[in-house]
């Protein structure tokens, strides 16, 4: 899913690459229009609508480009393909061995709100060799986000800019700071209803699961070659229990338990928000202490936060977010810290060596530098927009979340007493779905056991931020047909570390030749945080001592 914390990861830039956390960090909900037995509507259940472009037209990105870029019109209604039409903005990277080509492997890269026309061409050598041999590669951003037809409830940048400003960095803090946030996402959801309510009601998990069938078939597959990172794991599991005979071969990589996402399929009020029946606040909790545990047990050479053993490390970063409760670093307040640790902890090289300086920064209280990020990848649109609606409009139009402001502190309360500070970054992550003004027409509840044509891979970390180890083995029971594969590692997702050769071994079998690893297999890091770099291992290096 996508960093929370109103999104402030997702604007950094695309190379933060994972707007892939658990859920965009704006959440809303609307009038129920979903069936109220819970069950799909029939528009979910039914075929994807024959109406689209037919085949892809693929053209250049830009002059020079190794990227292909294709605009595909796919309905706003697929239970009304005659009506309104919508623009898919497509992505591929060709097979760089043709003659071996296995076929076409589609691309999620999470959120929601991942544009993937920007996150798959920056992150392409992120995928494994074979596959970039083997395997044309493509993405899209889908329906409301980024350069496809897009939710945007500002008609201008500095309209966005100020609304953007007007309410407190990570999370509110304080009376005052709450009844400004709230005020800000309910102004936000105003905005969004008054522009373009008809899209919010149309930019479901399940109206992009079916936007996906539309895309297979314009490239020609038979079947569909899938990998999905993080919120993309829930788009996945929603296509295979929507279209389970087209399944070929499918990766899951940090986990979303379906269950969760849609609260059992409950009818009511949910007493909780998605986030913290995922875990997440338990999940980015102890990824911290491992951080500061390992951070503690190096020198401060290799990690510039260690106070020289874990104990006096823990203390030390403990100390740090008391003293900035009450003296920020200029702008570096305690919950924009907050947010920037755990969105910090997603990419572990170099992304937790670069954190524990900038801790450290604010330990000597100095102001932390300006990230240099690498240049943009050679696409026509490398940065649209992706305001917080973006995420948002699916994110709180999909999956229930508490409709009254006020239980927000309660549970906030309840998540920092088993958390942290962690969880009451990932609690107030939801708060916008109070106010937001839709709920999508084309919701996809269950059931997540119908058994698809080939089994289902599942990546699961143990040390991830996000998405938590025990919602990828949810995932694994609730498909018909999975296995689990158990990164026993660090970050949010293994693709995007890219840390594993063990892992990216297994995966690439798997879609090359639909082999599944044996039952129970874990697979390591080649590298541990803060170590100095080590030989890769294949896959028979699986489990390794250290």
């Amino acid at each position: 899913m996508s960093i929370p914390g109103s999104m402030r990861g997702r604007r950094r830039h695309y190379a933060a690459t994972l707007a892939v956390t658990a859920v965009g960090s704006t959440l809303f909900l609307g009038p129920t229009l979903a069936p109220a037995d819970g069950m799909p509507s029939p528009s979910v259940t039914a075929s994807a609508s024959t109406t689209g472009t037919g085949r892809l037209d693929w053209r250049p990105c830009v002059a020079g480009s190794p990227f292909d870029c294709a605009t595909f019109k796919a309905p706003l209604d697929h239970a009304a393909p005659r009506g309104r039409h919508i623009d898919l903005a497509v992505v591929r990277r060709r097979a760089t061995d043709p003659g071996r080509r296995v076929g076409t492997l589609f691309f999620n890269p999470g959120g929601p709100g991942g544009p993937g026309t920007v996150q798959m061409p920056a992150n392409y050598t992120a995928f494994p060799r074979e596959l970039r041999e083997r395997f044309d590669i493509v993405s899209w951003d889908p329906r409301g986000i980024g350069n496809s037809t897009a939710v945007n409830c500002f008609d201008s940048p500095e309209k966005a800019a100020a609304w953007a400003a007007g309410k407190p960095a990570g999370f509110p803090v304080g009376a005052k700071q709450r009844a400004s946030w709230i005020a800000a996402y309910k102004d936000l959801g105003r905005r969004c209803q008054d522009i373009d309510p008809e899209l919010l009601r149309h930019v479901s998990t399940a109206d992009t699961a079916q936007d996906l069938e539309l895309l297979r078939r314009a490239a020609g597959e038979r079947r569909l070659n899938y990998l999905g990172v993080s919120y993309g794991t829930f788009l996945g599991a929603t296509y295979a229990n929507l279209f389970p005979d087209k399944v070929r071969a499918m990766v899951l990589d940090s986990n979303i338990d379906p269950q969760a996402w849609t609260d059992h399929a409950a009818r009511g009020e949910p007493r909780s928000t998605t986030l913290l029946r995922m875990g997440s606040d338990r999940t980015a909790a102890a990824t911290l202490d491992r951080f500061l545990a390992l951070c503690g047990s190096t020198t401060a050479a290799r990690c510039a936060f260690s106070a020289g053993d874990p104990k006096a490390t823990r203390e030390k970063f403990d100390g740090l977010t008391r003293r900035l409760r009450e003296r920020p670093v200029g702008e570096w307040t305690y919950s924009r810290t907050i947010a920037d640790v755990v969105s910090g902890l997603y990419i572990v090289h170099p992304g937790w060596t670069d954190l524990a300086g900038r801790l450290q920064d604010l330990w000597r209280g100095r102001v932390p530098g300006q990230p240099v990020y690498p240049p943009p990848p050679p696409v026509a649109q490398p940065n649209p927009y992706l305001g917080d609606e973006q995420a948002a409009a699916v994110w709180c139009g999909d999956s229930p979340n508490p409709r009254d402001p006020a239980v927000y502190h309660a549970l906030e309360r309840d998540s920092a007493a088993r958390a942290g500070d962690a969880g009451r970054y990932w609690t107030w992550a939801a708060e916008p779905c109070a106010g937001w003004p839709a709920r999508s027409a084309n919701r996809y509840r269950g059931p997540w056991d119908r058994a698809t044509a080939h089994p289902v891979l599942v990546v699961g970390t143990t040390y991830d931020p996000s998405t938590p180890y025990s919602d990828a083995q949810a995932m694994a029971r609730e498909l018909a047909n999975a296995r689990l594969l158990t990164h026993d590692g660090y970050g949010h997702t293994a693709l995007f570390n890219n840390s594993s050769s063990c892992v990216n071994s297994y995966e690439s079998r798997y879609f090359v030749d639909c082999a599944l690893p044996p039952p129970g297999t874990t697979c390591r890091p080649d590298t541990l945080p803060f170590a100095s770099p080590r030989p890769h291992a294949g896959a028979a290096g699986a489990f390794r001592s250290r």
